[in-house]
């Protein structure tokens, strides 16, 4: 749903006409897709995270800062390939800088985990969940600056969610917990608390930005209004009354000779 939003926003953001607009349409896709559809889903994924064992808690910090790396580094990438004509060049440059954002978000997540043991990491696996983030934010800036019809748009958003739950999974079969003998205190909130906040974001977003997609104007209502403007400025035009012609001291007889006035 995230990721289809964010397209139309997108589509929108390659039609606008002024630079206000295509920065509002810009904030949307990257919210659209960097938040809704990315990092709503890697912090979902998150919640239903356990460890045998343990508790688990979050730090509120890092996982706001998760967050606002995955909309700002969309961001980037979107600006990089919406600047002017979109070459294959801007496409990889947003690629590998969208997709080493997403990478910096989904670690900055799991670093936000708070529980009774030590985290670590397999690296080769962390370097096969980057790399699939980058390809994947390379097909979605790619998907982002060529699709136009809703068919193409739904099954590029499939695609794009398939992705990005392949980065993420990928990324958490890297990590593996080793408990401590003694049980600590352990700070931060429990997924209980995060849960509803984060639902109500989410539906405050997409609904935000379905209202913001239906409200604007499109190229075909934008010529729907200048034509009708003509029709009503043509209609006014042959109502208003004729001229009356200038007197010249002059008469018309009936035979069509011209006389002067007596």
């Amino acid at each position: 749903m995230g990721a289809m939003l964010g397209l139309v926003c997108t589509v929108r953001l390659r039609d606008a006409p002024t630079t206000g607009r295509r920065t509002w349409w810009l904030v949307l896709a990257a919210w659209g897709i960097g938040g809704t559809s990315i990092w709503t889903m890697h912090f979902m994924a998150m919640l239903g995270f356990r460890v045998s064992g343990t508790q688990i808690r979050y730090d509120i910090g890092l996982t706001v800062a998760s967050a606002v790396l995955a909309i700002v580094f969309v961001a980037i990438g979107l600006f990089i390939v919406g600047l002017g004509r979109p070459t294959a060049v801007k496409i990889v440059t947003g690629g590998v800088l969208t997709g080493l954002g997403v990478a910096a978000m989904h670690y900055t997540g799991m670093a936000a985990m708070r529980l009774n043991g030590r985290i670590e990491y397999d690296p080769l696996l962390v370097g096969v969940s980057v790399g699939i983030a980058i390809a994947a934010a390379t097909v979605a800036l790619w998907m982002a600056v060529r699709v136009r019809r809703p068919a193409v748009i739904v099954v590029s958003a499939l695609v794009m969610g398939l992705a990005v739950n392949g980065m993420h999974f990928t990324g958490m079969f890297s990590m593996s917990a080793h408990l401590h003998g003694t049980p600590s205190r352990l700070g931060g909130v429990t997924a209980a608390t995060l849960i509803v906040p984060i639902v109500f974001a989410v539906i405050v977003v997409a609904v935000g930005l379905a209202y913001a997609l239906v409200a604007a104007s499109t190229d075909e209502d934008r010529a729907g209004l200048a034509f009708l403007e003509a029709q009503i400025a043509d209609r006014e035009t042959a109502a208003a009354p004729a001229p009356t012609p200038a007197r010249t001291g002059l008469r018309v007889t009936d035979a069509g000779r011209f006389n002067r006035p007596r």
